[in-house]
């Protein structure tokens, strides 16, 4: 009897179902070979007094502090009683822009497009305040060099960028010896984000700018990079090195500095247009994950859920996952007490990680994400997994007899649909458990084959692949 071996290999939604690849990579994360588990997010604060639409941090020496942005308050994460304190300052604010938090020396920075930018002094401040009598309004904000950079400027000037002086972020007005200044984008439309480092992105909703510092008297060149691609959805930005990852109006793209690249091109971008509520792409969210290699984007699906869409920048594969939480974003892990772990939970158990995980080590990346008024890591059970393969032909017609999957660490439950021509209806058989040898026995007919895996166990780490045994079957 032939044995066949199917690996899982990319997941690819916008092509045919009869080529090679996954019809289905649902709550795991792609990797170089195979797909591992998805944690799901579990409550890391007590409840705000709103919900919250963005996390940040500031680390600094041996200071690490978390905070949190809602429409009318900062908050600040209390790593003993894991409440969210409000430090904002006096009088609050308003808007419902999500907050955007950079870092920037020994000071936090934070704006929100309607209110100057905010400051926090790591490890002295009791209140965010305003930077300075002369600071911005502005809806984003990054650090290209030693200069603090904004854009989206006040209420009239959407296709406004402007900085700092040289590693002054308290000094906004030009003239004199300070190189503080600003450009209008003069084509693109509104700038929906800007991320900085060596040189900065200027992502405006039609075009990619670079601005490159050039000293005095320009201070910064702009060089227009693209033109007609652009970032089309405000807040679907991350960015991990150079690297810049953002959605424009005909699918995902990855930005050098130099060029700019498609990521999601006859893979996902259909697939998302297909499933995004267009209404809803305003609440979407984009983040990075350099433990995992993954860039990922929180959206609200037309059945009025949310998903998470994940890329692997080394691989360059993809996967999904449902998810609980409003947003994502990047943060630190806080410098969290014993009195503090009492308060997440009387079990161990129940924490949502385990004490040796690097969720409770000060200063370290932590993926995250809010839920409601909550911040929520990424750091609990493994979601129920489900891959599953394109349609397999063994010949014109045959019976799949027995799967053998191969997962580490694991086990799996199977199930298989087989049909005699594509346009038949999909149906899945009940899900076989495998045997304590790792096989699952079945027995399916038809032309084309579909198995969905399912990994089990506490521990899996990887579903590579599955051996399928089959034989011909003669016609009528």
């Amino acid at each position: 009897m032939p044995t066949q071996r199917i690996n899982f290999t990319e997941w690819l939604p916008d092509q045919p179902n009869i080529i090679d690849g996954l019809s289905d990579a649902k709550n795991v994360i792609p990797e170089a070979v195979g797909y591992g588990p998805m944690p799901s997010a579990a409550n890391f604060s007590q409840d705000a007094s709103e919900n919250i639409n963005n996390v940040g941090a500031g680390y600094y020496g041996s200071v690490t502090e978390v905070f949190a942005g809602g429409s009318s308050k900062l908050f600040k994460f209390n790593s003993t009683t894991t409440a969210l304190d409000d430090v904002s300052k006096s009088g609050g604010y308003s808007g419902s822009t999500r907050w955007k938090f950079q870092q920037f020396g020994s000071r936090l920075l934070a704006t929100n497009g309607n209110q100057p930018v905010q400051v926090w002094d790591i490890g002295s401040s009791t209140a965010f305040a305003d930077v300075s009598a002369d600071a911005p309004v502005a809806k984003y904000i990054t650090v290209v060099k030693d200069f603090v950079v904004v854009g989206n400027v006040g209420t009239t000037e959407p296709n406004k960028v402007q900085w700092s002086d040289l590693n002054d972020e308290t000094v906004w007005t030009t003239g004199g010896a300070s190189q503080a200044d600003y450009q209008l984008i003069p084509d693109g439309g509104n700038v929906n984000a800007v991320t900085g480092g060596e040189f900065g992105l200027v992502l405006c909703e039609r075009s990619v700018t670079r601005m490159t510092y050039v000293g005095s008297p320009l201070f910064f060149q702009f060089d227009v990079i693209s033109r007609n691609v652009g970032c089309s959805v405000p807040n679907s930005v991350a960015q991990f090195g150079s690297n810049t990852f953002f959605l424009s109006e005909d699918g995902f793209y990855m930005c050098n500095g130099e060029t700019i690249t498609p990521i999601g091109a006859e893979k996902v971008d259909r697939y998302f247009y297909k499933n995004a509520d267009p209404v809803g792409l305003s609440s979407m969210s984009a983040t990075s994950d350099p433990i995992n290699k993954l860039i990922i984007w929180d959206y609200l699906t037309i059945n009025n859920t949310r998903e998470l869409l994940i890329y692997n920048w080394q691989t360059q594969r993809w996967s999904r996952s449902d998810t609980i939480a409003d947003y994502v974003s990047s943060s630190a892990t806080p410098n969290v007490t014993l009195e503090g772990l009492d308060t997440y939970s009387s079990s161990i158990d129940t924490l949502p990680a385990s004490l040796d995980a690097r969720l409770w080590a000060g200063g370290k990346y932590s993926f995250v994400g809010t839920s409601g008024a909550k911040i929520v890591t990424f750091t609990g059970n493994n979601k129920t997994a489900e891959l599953v393969t394109n349609d397999l032909e063994f010949g014109y017609n045959s019976v799949v007899t027995l799967i053998r999957p191969t997962v580490n660490n694991g086990s799996a439950n199977v199930s298989i649909a087989s049909r005699r021509e594509l346009d038949d209806n999909i149906t899945y058989s009940s899900s076989v458990s495998a045997s304590s040898e790792g096989r699952c026995s079945v027995r399916s007919a038809g032309r084309y084959h579909r198995v969905k895996l399912t990994p089990t166990g506490n521990n899996w780490s990887h579903a590579v692949s599955v051996d399928i045994d089959h034989q011909p079957q003669g016609n009528r």
